[in-house]
């Protein structure tokens, strides 16, 4: 199929390194048209770097630069409308952007968290509420409806010591992904999340936790970005038609999905409390509960590239 995303155009924050970068280049190589949203800060969100989106959009076909904190006021309407006034429409809308800080709970401070907040969750919540209105309207006048995408990490499903921001941050954009799969429904357009395995500046600065941790980050630190760009270029092309409010993972050629959190068993103890008897009825559950491994060790083997 030639140019399956020709004449579409993409809104991608984050978009000037990492995966973000090769997000922006495979949908510009399959025709679309990208606005790349960056400020060239650093994992943690530090000083800016314009040069930084500006190498970026030279280095995708047809792309516009915009020098922009996601997070920042105003930041997803400016974005949207560069993107109506370069393009005219918007199709695609990839919530990259994201910043961390690997520090246990009681280290983090308040700012550190609400910045993580702002970029990761806060950001998405904003370029969605920009983006969909124009996804409506197109879908009202007979364009083929869009999608949107959110990048989300394997340590909001499974949680990661030293990682806290990032892990709620980012569990709070996989409930954000549900609900607009659900709200945006009846003009089809569809919304999902990508947990993505590759080689990134987040994944290389890991520091050492011991082997298995290690083990993880240099088997991932290893793994390219384009079998994660290829997911969100197929969730933006017509074949994923009726795919909506699905957690997808991409590790190396391996494309896995998420079961949803759901009731696994259910007891019923005592109207009156007793702890022991609360206790007994509570044991029915025990081969239910979810250990505490994270998600090093669920992803300890070797990926298939």
């Amino acid at each position: 199929m030639q140019d399956p995303l020709a004449q579409r155009s993409a809104i991608v924050t984050g978009g000037a390194r990492g995966i973000g970068l090769a997000i922006a280049q495979t949908l510009g190589l399959l025709g679309a048209r990208v606005l790349i949203v960056d400020n060239g800060a650093a994992i943690d969100g530090g000083p800016e770097d314009p040069a930084v989106t500006e190498l970026a959009a030279a280095r995708v076909p047809g792309a516009v630069g915009v020098s922009i904190d996601a997070a920042a006021p105003g930041a997803a309407r400016e974005a949207v409308e560069a993107a109506l006034g370069a393009f005219g429409g918007v199709d695609l809308l990839v919530n990259n952007a994201a910043i961390e800080h690997d520090l246990p709970v009681e280290a983090l401070e308040r700012a550190d968290l609400e910045r993580v907040l702002g970029t990761n969750l806060l950001a998405p919540f904003a370029f969605a509420a920009a983006v969909v209105p124009v996804l409506r309207s197109q879908a009202g006048a007979g364009r083929r409806p869009g999608a949107i995408v959110n990048l989300v990490s394997s340590s909001a499903l499974y949680g990661r010591a030293g990682r806290a921001a990032e892990a709620a941050s980012k569990a709070g954009l996989i409930a954000l992904t549900r609900t607009l799969a659900q709200e945006l429904a009846p003009i089809r357009v569809g919304c999902n999340a990508i947990v993505p395995f590759a080689g990134t500046r987040a994944i290389r600065a890991m520091p050492d936790r011991g082997p298995a941790h290690n083990a993880f980050r240099d088997r991932t630190a290893a793994l390219s970005a384009a079998p994660v760009a290829h997911l969100v270029a197929f969730l933006a092309s017509p074949q994923a038609a009726g795919i909506s409010g699905q957690v997808l993972g991409a590790r190396g050629r391996e494309v896995f999905v998420w079961s949803a959190a759901r009731p696994g068993a259910s007891c019923f103890p005592p109207r009156a409390f007793d702890a022991d008897e609360y206790a007994q009825a509570i044991s029915a559950l025990r081969r239910h509960w979810v250990d505490l491994s994270d998600d090093a060790a669920a992803f300890g083997d070797e990926p298939v590239v």
